[in-house]
């Protein structure tokens, strides 16, 4: 892991997430720079999984609400595959339950 280089202390700070699935690492992030009293903390997601949320979290910018399913491309993986990908695509489940 690695620190901040810059002090967030009454600065506007926009957290930008790929995809938001159980939320369960941007809530530890969130309480995170809470702690450092930013001016204002707000999350954006591309991808956000609201059926698979376990912690709640107030997402103020999201691109697209998607269903319960393994997602790939455009820079999200699968066993370092499927990444290079020029669109998100929908994994077939027998790809990944091997």
């Amino acid at each position: 892991l690695k620190d901040l280089d810059s002090d967030i202390k009454s600065k506007d700070v926009i957290i930008v997430e790929d995809i938001i699935d159980t939320g369960l690492t941007l809530k530890y992030l969130i309480e995170n720079f809470r702690s450092r009293k930013p001016q204002s903390l707000e999350i954006c997601t591309l991808l956000d999984k609201p059926e698979r949320r376990i912690a709640n979290l107030d997402v103020k910018y999201i691109g697209f609400q998607i269903p319960d399913e393994f997602i790939v491309g455009y820079g999200i993986d699968f066993a370092e595959r499927y990444r290079n990908l020029p669109y998100i695509a929908t994994l077939k489940e027998s790809v990944y339950s091997k």
